[in-house]
């Protein structure tokens, strides 16, 4: 499917993958103000979420990277540079793995490369903050004004304990681009991948940022962007 898509500028494209609940205009709003000036901003909101209405998110991230590839197609895009946090990350390491030739690079955060010991009791802690999300009233309302799709289908997909594509995250050897990898220092299991990654492939890059955890966009902004400008200048350099 064609996504709904908001474009800011013009130049060079980056595509910016949003994190799970957020749409194309909610999340990485401090990244697209600073690039916007002299790229092409592309902000798809992920299928099921905002204007990206369907309800099939049976094969969420095969198909989401396929949606990429269409919106990109119609945007007559040949190939961008491919930004993603947490979910955003996923659909973007599927993207990167699935069509190579339209990925000039990747940046990932928000990810864990292999299944923690402790999954489980993890897996059980989501639960239980998502047990309390759809307690507050406040926030029912605001997603349910944010998402033209029934937004709480996808938190039905992580009610299962291996929802998570592990065997996405732990393997990079489809992906011929450049690869950046930033994580907060706070999250133990995401810092982990610092180490793995460049352990597997070459031309990775990896960042750990200090006073952020998972989001670390949103918690280090200007951190975060400005190695984000050097990375995208050393690959188009």
């Amino acid at each position: 499917m064609i996504l709904h898509t908001e474009v800011l500028g013009d130049g060079e494209p980056i595509v910016f993958l949003h994190t799970g609940l957020q749409t194309g205009l909610t999340d990485f709003e401090s990244q697209r103000d600073y690039f916007k000036d002299k790229y092409k901003v592309i902000l798809p909101d992920l299928r099921g979420h905002g204007e990206s209405i369907t309800d099939d998110l049976t094969n969420f991230f095969e198909d989401s990277a396929k949606d990429i590839a269409d919106t990109l197609n119609n945007l007559e895009v040949d190939s961008a540079h491919i930004v993603g946090c947490s979910l955003g990350a996923l659909v973007g390491l599927s993207f990167a793995k699935r069509f190579t030739k339209k990925t000039k690079s990747l940046t990932i955060s928000g990810v864990m490369f292999e299944k923690p010991n402790n999954w489980l009791e993890l897996h059980k802690q989501d639960m239980e903050r998502q047990e309390q999300l759809m307690k507050n009233d406040e926030i029912v309302g605001f997603f349910n004004n944010l998402h033209k799709s029934n937004w709480k289908e996808s938190l039905e997909i992580a009610k299962d304990e291996n929802w998570y594509p592990f065997e996405i995250t732990k393997d990079l050897e489809d992906i011929t681009s450049p690869i950046l990898f930033m994580v907060g220092e706070g999250n133990k299991t995401e810092t982990k991948g610092a180490l793995f990654y460049p352990s597997i492939k070459d031309d990775v890059h990896v960042s750990i940022i200090p006073f952020a955890s998972h989001l670390v966009h949103s918690e280090q902004p200007d951190i975060y962007t400005k190695i984000l400008e050097k990375f995208i200048n050393k690959v188009n350099n």
